[in-house]
């Protein structure tokens, strides 16, 4: 009878066993990892951390997807931002002359005049008015096939103010004017870069009245003329500067040009808002 009963017993173990072993199946296997964290390097396993192409996103993220073998592979983003995040790079030449090449690399030079910087093929060239401090085209060593001159003449056609997008910038023209510059032959500009980022270049001017608005435009630079002489002194630039509100201003234009393309002592004295001093020589990142 003992015998019989351990049979059934050593019976019944069996089957459970055997069900157990079926039943395994519907049990969650935990997913291999990536990779393996030894408190060293870590091995990659699926090639994640090799390096993609930046997307043009902050964050540098990609697109992932899963592979039939459960793989995840990174599939690289193409989209219209990717230029649109980065900076263009402002090179101050001295008086009122300075070179900006944009993130596309786009050589924009305005009002060519002063120190060096001219070896750069021009995609574009601002006048802002016709005086010689202002209008050296002559130094900028070579134009690409394309390149587009905007003066004061196509930026006041027909009497308005004009704005032209030329894709990777887009100009606005502005208001320019005192004793010494007539209000219809010259101006300033607004360029629009494609991060966003709005650089305001006053030229030869005085106070005006579009000044009042330009808060309203909240531009991120803005270059301020202050020679005291054919323009605004620097304590009326300072004004203006606080009025315009950009979140950086830049005095330039500090000196006739007889006298010199910087002044230190102007710079010094020129005060507002988010102040930034720009030596002849010396690159700002509009960002």
């Amino acid at each position: 009878m003992k015998k019989k009963l351990m049979g059934v017993a050593v019976l019944v173990f069996m089957m459970a066993m055997l069900l157990t072993a079926c039943g395994s199946g519907d049990r969650e296997v935990p997913a291999e990892p990536d990779s393996v964290d030894t408190g060293q390097e870590t091995e990659d396993i699926h090639g994640l951390n090799d390096p993609v192409e930046n997307s043009g996103t902050e964050s540098g993220s990609e697109d992932t997807e899963m592979t039939e073998s459960g793989d995840t592979e990174i599939t690289e983003t193409k989209t219209e931002g990717d230029i649109s995040l980065m900076a263009a790079t402002l090179y101050y030449q001295g008086h009122g002359s300075v070179r900006i090449t944009t993130a596309e690399g786009k050589v924009i030079y305005v009002d060519p005049f002063a120190g060096d910087g001219y070896d750069k093929t021009a995609d574009l060239i601002l006048i802002t008015h016709g005086h010689a401090d202002h209008t050296r085209t002559d130094l900028i060593q070579s134009q690409s096939p394309d390149c587009r001159s905007i003066t004061y003449k196509e930026a006041l056609e027909g009497g308005e103010y004009h704005s032209f997008d030329l894709g990777y910038v887009q100009i606005e023209a502005v208001e320019a004017y005192n004793s010494n510059h007539k209000a219809t032959e010259c101006v300033g500009y607004v360029l629009t870069f494609e991060n966003g980022i709005k650089l305001y270049l006053s030229g030869d001017t005085s106070t005006t009245d579009r000044m009042s608005d330009m808060a309203d435009m909240n531009l991120d630079y803005a270059f301020f003329c202050c020679d005291g002489v054919y323009n605004m002194d620097v304590a009326e630039a300072s004004d203006c500067a606080k009025t315009v509100n950009a979140k950086h201003s830049i005095p330039y234009h500090m000196l006739p040009s007889d006298k010199g393309i910087f002044d230190k002592d102007v710079a010094d004295s020129f005060n507002a808002p988010g102040k930034i001093i720009l030596r002849p020589g010396e690159e700002l990142i509009l960002e």
